[in-house]
């Protein structure tokens, strides 16, 4: 099996720093830049799973980086360089602390609330008499705060956002065309390549007085696509969708009888079904890029990633 990234400890040119999240370490460079490195780690209902999934962190930094290039004209973006294929290293902004989450279909974790009585996501009413996967009048934004490390994030109103001050009425709306104007871009992408993003989440961050999209985007853990063939039959039979996400992963864990409920007991990952995963981010990769999917070497992989960080940033700082 191909060595997976599970774990970084770099000492990088100018380091001040180093953030680990439940997938990405992010090193702190000069106060000015930041070296994000997508690991094959994994998670799901907030819990990081115990093994990687090799060639992940490869696919959703270039995933990331292709929409990032893709959607540069709509906002300007925290990139500067993609060095190697799992990282990133871009512009340090003081981000927002709320995510922009826009869904165009009632499923996943909406539809499992819904399901259970709710009519109302952050502040936005949904309508009676929905279907699972069912398809919004209009894409619906509905912002969760940006949690922690090991806190979840929450739904929040744009009411209580602006009540709050943790956004102020100006960058809040700015925030909000961008979003609709990012989900469109990504919509238009995705039917050109027979998907439907069904939703995603979006993070802004702030230089002076200038926004910028950062951290990744309309990557399979950011967001939710449905093949468009064959849809409306599914839909009409009640069926569930074929999709690309990470939601197979919840439902795996949920069919084990996991939801990252206290007492539970995270069931065992077969090699086989590590490489089921591995091969479904590929084919994702491949089907939204329109590319075929190069497996970089992982053979002392963390030796290639400090190598190739530390020369762009020699070359940078110059």
């Amino acid at each position: 099996m191909a060595q997976s990234i599970i774990k970084t400890k770099f000492s990088f040119p100018r380091q001040k720093s180093l953030y680990e999240g439940k997938v990405r370490d992010v090193y702190n460079i000069n106060n000015e830049l930041l070296a994000m490195i997508v690991s094959d780690r994994i998670s799901a209902f907030d819990v990081v799973l115990p093994k990687g999934i090799p060639y992940k962190g490869q696919v959703l930094n270039q995933i990331a980086a292709k929409f990032l290039d893709a959607t540069s004209d709509i906002v300007p973006n925290w990139k500067i360089a993609t060095p190697d294929p799992t990282v990133t290293i871009g512009r340090k902004c003081n981000p927002f602390p709320v995510e922009m989450i826009i869904r165009g279909y009632l499923t996943g974790s909406s539809w499992r609330s819904y399901k259970n009585g709710s009519r109302e996501i952050s502040g936005v009413s949904i309508p009676d008499g929905m279907k699972e996967h069912q398809a919004f009048p209009e894409a619906i934004i509905t912002p969760t705060t940006k949690a922690d490390m090991g806190y979840h994030d929450e739904d929040i109103s744009k009411e209580e956002i602006l009540k709050q001050g943790l956004v102020n009425a100006e960058d809040y709306a700015k925030l909000e065309e961008y979003t609709y104007k990012l989900f469109q871009r990504g919509t238009e992408i995705a039917a050109d390549k027979g998907l439907i993003l069904v939703d995603t989440k979006y993070e802004f961050g702030k230089i002076e007085d200038e926004i910028y999209l950062i951290d990744e985007i309309h990557t399979p853990d950011s967001s939710r696509y449905f093949y468009s063939d064959g849809y409306q039959e599914r839909f009409d039979n009640g069926e569930n969708q074929k999709q690309l996400s990470k939601e197979f992963v919840r439902e795996w864990l949920m069919e084990n009888d996991f939801q990252g409920k206290e007492g539970e007991a995270l069931p065992e990952m077969t090699d086989e079904f590590v490489n089921s995963v591995s091969e479904r981010y590929i084919e994702l990769y491949e089907i939204i890029t329109g590319e075929k999917f190069i497996k970089e070497d992982t053979f002392e992989v963390n030796d290639r990633i400090e190598k190739n960080v530390s020369t762009f940033l020699n070359t940078y700082y110059r």
